[in-house]
């Protein structure tokens, strides 16, 4: 699993097996 930061308001996710895959996009107050 991946996590990006520098992106305001959100937290994306991704799976680093699969790069090139979707990324799940979470709230910032959702991610804790």
């Amino acid at each position: 699993m991946q996590v990006a930061d520098g992106f305001p308001g959100v937290v994306p996710v991704r799976d680093s097996k699969n790069p090139t895959g979707p990324a799940l996009v979470v709230p910032t107050a959702a991610w804790s």
